[in-house]
């Protein structure tokens, strides 16, 4: 720590580099090629190098890909599944029970958020907004819900719980891991985003909905006619010209798929009387045989942390192995229920060709993003980047955070507070997970220096950075989707937010810091 650290010219273009980059985000502008433009001059810096300095635009993507295709391949194998479930309608029928529990409307509220946050758990939001807007919305509303209610409920168990942690698929505790360094666990992140989710959502929705209590009126069909009535089409279509890439353009795409739901089972039963009778019956298994075999895995996940012995304990990219393997198993047997043998074959194809091009338009553009943070780590990833031997490429943004060491505050709450804020800067651009390379670079290089925990910091910049971006604070980000499917203006939307989410993140860094600094 105390060892004299050398700031060269290409420390100071890195940095410069990252400034840039936070700058376009505060724009709300992609970052995509500053990022690409930041890496081209810090590798033309070091190596005083035209050639190598254009290989390592190729070579930052390379590398990034290489270290992030399993959160690729899970989210693939996840989305074919969910298409295989739609040929089934069993995504509609695992929701569709509970809309006889939404009695009143303080009961909608928490359901509403219950089936959300499972749901977007092992989907993410992006079909979970457009599912739960169509099956149990109507039925929240009729029970009294107020439309502005149901998408604060949304949105903060899906695009901010859920989606925070992203516990299940890992693409947001993988992403943060491999930037903080190898010594830092993908697993050991998602188990501390989950607490802190969990927490920043509690205290969110606890506040939310004591803020909109006496809004809530008793059930009636008017209230559906009259929220029926309102137009959602705007809101809609202005996510056509938001231009990020997180889930927001995905998610509109994702909503005809739920036409008439309520209307499944007849016509299940009426179109093709003998075919799909039999159809129907395999609707409904795989509308249970899903869910359980989720649960399984989680508990495969979870039940050795908790001293249960038997089961072994999943290290590295196990949980997401075992995560993409039981989607594959669970969309072959879907697919071979719904299409037959034969052409089970050419179904399951497309389903998984259709889950890769899901997944490299709602994250490919990290990948670049992501390999210039990685130039700035140091080892075998710098110097992949750089085309270097593996002792010469320099941890740049290591170095800067040693070197202003004297500057740095080693009160662990400011510290812990500091990044929670870079994170949810990085999430002004509407994207979730584009500032999670920025936040675990950041956690690796100051947990060392200040004494704190990086898993720790790891997760709290994922908080800051997936609770802004992801869906819950920012009015251009996939948030426009809740506020659309829900008919109600996404500013009202994020006003309403606001207070909840803020103080909600504010509990869990607090937390953060006192349990396990």
């Amino acid at each position: 720590m105390g060892q004299q650290v050398t700031i060269t010219a290409a420390h100071w273009v890195y940095l410069a580099g990252v400034m840039a980059v936070v700058l376009t985000m505060v724009l709300r502008a992609n970052v995509v090629v500053p990022s690409i433009v930041a890496t081209f001059a810090v590798a033309l810096v070091w190596t005083h190098s035209p050639v190598s300095a254009l290989g390592s635009i190729f070579n930052a993507s390379f590398v990034a890909a290489k270290e992030l295709f399993n959160i690729f391949l899970v989210i693939a194998l996840i989305t074919s599944l969910l298409n295989a479930l739609k040929s089934l309608r069993s995504d509609v029928l695992m929701v569709q029970p509970f809309r006889a529990v939404m009695t009143n409307g303080h009961i909608a509220f928490f359901v509403l958020s219950a089936v959300t946050y499972v749901i977007s758990l092992f989907f993410w939001p992006t079909p979970a907004v457009p599912l739960v807007s169509a099956v149990l919305l109507p039925a929240a509303i009729v029970a009294g819900l107020p439309p502005l209610a149901s998408a604060m409920a949304i949105a903060i168990a899906g695009q901010g719980m859920a989606l925070s942690s992203d516990y299940v698929i890992g693409v947001a505790p993988g992403i943060s891991a491999k930037a903080a360094g190898a010594a830092v666990s993908a697993a050991a992140v998602a188990d501390r985003a989950l607490s802190l989710s969990l927490i920043t959502g509690g205290v969110a929705l606890v506040i939310a909905y004591f803020s909109i209590r006496k809004l809530i009126q008793p059930a009636s069909e008017l209230l559906l006619v009259r929220w029926q009535k309102q137009s959602s089409t705007g809101e809609l279509d202005r996510m056509e010209a938001v231009g990020t890439f997180d889930k927001a353009e995905i998610a509109r795409s994702t909503g005809g798929s739920y036409e008439e739901p309520l209307a499944v089972d007849a016509a299940i039963r009426t179109e093709r009387p003998l075919s799909d009778k039999r159809r129907a019956g395999w609707s409904k298994l795989f509308a249970i045989l899903t869910p359980l075999g989720f649960a399984a895995v989680i508990a495969v996940m979870v039940l050795p942390k908790l001293g249960v012995r038997g089961l072994p304990e999943l290290k590295g990219g196990d949980a997401a192995a075992l995560v993409g393997g039981m989607g594959a198993a669970l969309m072959i047997l879907a697919t071979l229920a719904a299409e037959g043998a034969r052409k089970s074959l050419d179904v399951c194809a497309d389903h998984i060709t259709d889950g890769f091009v899901f997944a490299f338009k709602a994250m490919g553009s990290v990948l670049p993003i992501a390999g210039f943070f990685f130039m700035g780590a140091g080892g075998d990833l710098a110097a992949g980047v750089l085309n270097v031997p593996v002792g010469e490429a320099p941890p740049l943004l290591f170095n800067l955070i040693q070197t202003a060491e004297a500057w740095i505050p080693h009160n662990h709450v400011l510290v812990a507070f500091g990044v929670l804020v870079v994170g949810m800067i990085t999430g002004v651009d509407g994207s979730g997970f584009a500032g999670l390379p920025l936040t675990g670079s950041l956690a690796g290089a100051l947990g060392p220096t200040v004494g704190l925990d990086v898993t720790t910091l790891c997760a709290v910049g994922q908080m800051g950075a997936v609770w802004t971006g992801g869906g819950t604070l920012i009015a251009w980000s996939s948030l426009i989707a809740v506020a659309g499917f829900a008919r109600v203006s996404v500013l009202d939307t994020v006003r309403a937010l606001l207070l909840p989410v803020l103080t909600g993140l504010f509990v869990s860094t607090i937390c953060a810091v006192l349990f396990w600094s």
